[in-house]
């Protein structure tokens, strides 16, 4: 059995009755907004987040200060419900259900506009069992830890959302299927994990960010590529190590068939080659010695599995590496 349930009208309409109550609202306008809720569910397609959190505002003041700071600056809403904001909007002081639906309401706000730190911070702690729509809780949750490669949160969020399928919009299903599928494979240090950080430093970089946290996102890029390039060097020194023993065995097994007399000058002679190719090994240690043709495979395996507008960055930074190693 799914672990969440969809809140009909009817469900809606009790939520909204026992968080008004908490609230000290009058029996009057209780009914009032509870017969307003249920005629809005009924006479459009409008989203039932949105018709629960306008019914709502209209009845607590906190509720209608975030909403209305969320018209006029998305980012300084999610931001003032942090707890350390000099300004806290603090909605952990609403009845659950309310709290639950308008963090999760911001959250989505902010999902849509790409601000998944401030979205994930607004609605992380959220019971999705709690909001007027559990659905959009695990699905736009789940969707801020796919974009910030969060992969065991947003498995549990998505594979939670994914329990529940007939009580769930078609768009909220296929997509978390697709990110399920998306993310399931990633692996760290990889080079899917590698495009996908450069992909989330370039969308800080379009909201116009460049501070501390973009800069150590764009060093853990780099630090994973010198990782991936030594073990690319690593491979390219074990397979012509193996190539020169091959050689020498080759040569062995030949002057083990020439006559005796031959031995002295060919011992030499073997001696000799393997001390050059040994020589030459440690003249290009290093991947910036790597020669022009190892080095352009090499390059062809990293940049592959990665976007287009990348490899120019990466190809930038190898002949800077070539560069420092001449």
């Amino acid at each position: 059995a799914a672990s969440w349930q969809q809140p009909d009208a009817g469900a809606l309409s009790q939520m909204l009755r026992e968080s008004l109550a908490a609230l000290g609202i009058s029996s009057t306008d209780l009914e009032g907004a509870a017969g307003q809720l249920e005629a809005a569910l009924e006479s459009n397609d409008a989203d039932p987040l949105d018709i629960f959190i306008t019914t709502s505002r209209a009845h607590s003041p906190l509720m209608e200060q975030v909403a209305a700071l969320a018209a006029e600056n998305l980012q300084e809403a999610g931001g003032r419900l942090a707890p350390d904001h000099p300004a806290h909007l603090n909605v952990g002081t609403l009845p659950k259900s309310l709290q639950a639906s308008i963090r999760t309401w911001l959250g989505r706000e902010l999902v849509r506009v790409r601000l998944y730190d401030e979205a994930l911070l607004t609605f992380k702690e959220v019971d999705a069992t709690d909001s007027a729509d559990p659905a959009a809780t695990l699905f736009f949750r789940g969707a801020c830890h796919h974009a910030l490669l969060q992969k065991n949160e947003a498995m549990v969020d998505l594979q939670r959302l994914l329990e529940n399928e007939k009580d769930c919009p078609v768009r909220y299903t296929r997509t978390a299927q697709l990110m399920v599928a998306d993310i399931s494979p990633l692996k760290a240090d990889s080079l899917d994990e590698i495009s996908r950080l450069m992909t989330d430093v370039t969308r800080r970089l379009d909201l116009g960010r460049a501070d501390e946290n973009v800069q150590d996102r764009e060093q853990k890029i780099i630090d994973k590529l010198s990782k991936l390039i030594e073990q690319i060097e690593e491979q390219q020194q074990q397979q012509q190590q193996q190539q020169q023993q091959q050689q020498q065995s080759g040569q062995g097994n030949s002057q083990g068939d020439q006559s005796t007399p031959m031995n002295d000058s060919q011992a030499a002679g073997g001696s000799g080659s393997g001390d050059v190719d040994r020589k030459r090994i440690e003249e290009r240690d290093g991947w910036g010695k790597l020669p022009p043709a190892e080095r352009k495979e090499a390059l062809q395996q990293i940049s592959r599995d990665l976007p287009t507008h990348y490899r120019e960055a990466i190809e930038a930074y190898f002949r800077k590496l070539a560069t420092d190693g001449s």
